[in-house]
């Protein structure tokens, strides 16, 4: 055992990842039947429980704990489990006797009351039938009068002209799609992986077009919102300064909408994308070959699934240039609010300022008063003074000391008041900041 530093605790799940949902090597004439029926993760658990319940009855081994791909024979069929992120899918797979194609089915082998168990809503069920060739391929009318109700077929050679598939994409009287796969000279893994490949191409077709209904939906409100925002873009031109506000209100309200919208739409949007690239892909690597009055598989798609998934973009593209439409002119109008505030606060502070000078004005005024009443109280003092000394026979004059002290006083009233004002002055200097440029 070579000496190794210590896994990572992914690392053996990334390298199977890519062995992840084999394909069933097929011997001979199969029929099959797939249902795909979309979960959310509080079913994550009970689609393998059903699933496990099923061994049980059989007596065959349950899935393990975290798996996501199961195959198991139950004797009267096959069943292969396959747990994807929005869909769980099931397929049934029983010989096909006596060239039998779609009757009876693969999942009629199953136990009705199973399948009425199984968690979540249908939405893909297709039946999937490979049979050998023999001798020359019957001609698209014969087919489809005999497999297909007589509708139009789409289909081609294919892998090198080792098969040959087709389909009319329609359900049928039992709610199923069809597939036939005419086997030439495919090996039984072969053969598997090309009716896995006929199976993905119907399911991601379907949740592909799960984006679609959305869209449509979207569309009236789209262009209701549009028809908002061409309002208020409207007023925007002509409003006052109290208009703003509330155009801004009903702006703020719309990309709030919107935005909602965009997170509700953005996953099945991208999934939708997702999904038709692997239908792509998938029909890609059926390498076909054009066979006499069919459409094939590629041609089928460009016209009919491209054109919805092209509507996808579209609305969602619409949807993500509205969103940005109303930022800007949220932007703008939130510009010209702030500008409108800025505007009056300098009014506010103007308006301060002139307040603050008339109050500047008025105190020096007061001041003026101040020191003539402090004057004119000195002097009443010293005449007081003076008056009492003459009273008690000191020779001086009230009269004459009340003039002398009138300069005296009025000096240090004002001396007085200048050195509080100095003062105050100093401690307003220390409370503003200095700043360095």
């Amino acid at each position: 055992m070579i000496p190794l530093p210590e896994n990572h605790e992914q690392r053996f799940h990334l390298s199977n990842e890519v062995h992840a949902r084999p394909p069933e090597p097929l011997i001979g004439g199969v029929k099959l039947s797939c249902i795909a029926l979309t979960t959310s993760w509080p079913y994550s658990d009970k689609d393998q429980q059903v699933v496990a319940e099923l061994t049980r009855r059989y007596g065959a081994t349950p899935p393990g704990p975290g798996v996501k791909h199961y195959s198991v024979d139950l004797k009267d069929f096959r069943l292969i489990w396959e747990r994807h992120t929005e869909f769980t899918r099931y397929t049934f797979i029983v010989p096909a006797r006596n060239g039998d194609a779609f009757s009876p089915s693969a999942i009629s082998a199953a136990p009705a009351d199973w399948l009425k168990s199984l968690p979540g809503e249908l939405i893909v069920a297709t039946h999937a039938a490979l049979l050998p060739a023999e001798g020359e391929i019957p001609a698209p009318g014969a087919l489809s009068e005999q497999y297909f109700s007589a509708n139009a077929l789409i289909g081609a050679a294919i892998a090198g002209d080792a098969g040959v598939t087709i389909t009319d994409f329609r359900l049928h009287a039992d709610g199923f799609s069809r597939f036939l796969l005419l086997n030439r000279n495919m090996t039984p893994w072969h053969a598997g992986r090309i009716v896995q490949r006929l199976l993905e191409i119907e399911t991601y077709r379907i949740m592909a077009l799960l984006a679609l209904p959305v869209a449509q939906a979207l569309v009236p409100k789209l262009s209701a919102w549009e028809a908002e925002l061409s309002q208020i873009t409207d007023a925007m031109t002509l409003a006052g300064t109290d208009d703003e506000a509330r155009l801004l209100n009903r702006l703020t309200a719309l990309e709030a909408a919107i935005e909602k919208s965009h997170t509700q739409t953005q996953f099945r949007f991208g999934a939708a994308a997702a999904y038709y690239a692997l239908v792509q892909r998938r029909i890609g690597e059926l390498r076909e070959v054009r066979l006499a009055d069919m459409q094939t598989f590629h041609e089928f798609t460009e016209r009919r699934l491209a054109p919805a998934m092209e509507t996808c973009i579209s609305i969602s593209n619409r949807q993500s240039a509205l969103s940005e439409r109303v930022d800007r002119a949220a932007q703008l109008l939130s510009a010209k609010v702030d500008k409108a505030l800025q505007l009056q606060n300098r009014q506010i502070l103007e308006s301060m300022n002139t307040r603050a000078e008339l109050q500047l004005r008025l105190q020096q005024t007061v001041e003026g008063l101040s020191v003539a009443a402090i004057t004119y109280y000195m002097v009443g003092v010293v005449g007081y003074f003076t008056g009492g000394l003459a009273a008690l026979g000191v020779a001086v004059d009230p009269k004459f000391a009340m003039g002398l002290a009138v300069p005296v006083a009025l000096g240090l009233a004002v001396y007085g008041v200048w050195r509080t004002r100095r003062e105050l002055a100093g401690r307003e200097d220390k409370k503003t900041p200095t700043v360095t440029p």
